[in-house]
């Protein structure tokens, strides 16, 4: 009997620790200038995602290069302690600094494109219950532009 309900707990512990299933990508709301520079710009943004797991988790850093079409956009960065919810949608606060003196360079070929390729690669750190872990992520999609209703 022992046996069996050491069994029993052992098979509900490790049923427990399941790796996370991804965060889901759904939307990118309320854009706004932070800071216009020559050099470098600040732009802020709010991510939608969706958490699919039956738990909790608690993202705490994020770190990332973004890219237009394979041209560099700049570092999205996040440094800060965020409780995702359990099997519920989750914004995230975001500020990317883009790289103006690149973009410049590459905005004649990206001015009149009615698609682009939005890249990212990087690093999260998520975890549960104080215990860390640092996993790497790519986002990649296409967003559609209207420069020029």
């Amino acid at each position: 009997m022992r046996t069996l309900l050491f069994l029993a707990f052992i098979s509900l512990f490790i049923a427990s620790c399941q790796a996370p299933k991804e965060l889901e990508y759904r939307d990118v709301r309320k854009m706004e200038l932070k800071q216009l520079g020559f050099n470098q710009s600040a732009v802020n943004f709010e991510l939608v995602y969706f958490n699919p797991n039956k738990f909790g988790l608690d993202l705490k850093k994020v770190e990332s290069d973004v890219y237009i079409d394979e041209i560099y956009l700049g570092k999205f960065q996040l440094d800060t302690l965020m409780h995702i919810p359990k099997n519920a949608e989750f914004i995230l606060p975001s500020t990317i600094n883009i790289d103006m003196q690149n973009l410049l360079k590459n905005a004649a070929q990206l001015m009149f494109k009615k698609e682009i390729l939005v890249r990212a690669k990087g690093n999260v750190k998520i975890g549960k219950g104080g215990i860390y872990k640092t996993l790497p992520f790519t986002y990649e999609g296409r967003q559609q532009v209207n420069l020029f209703k």
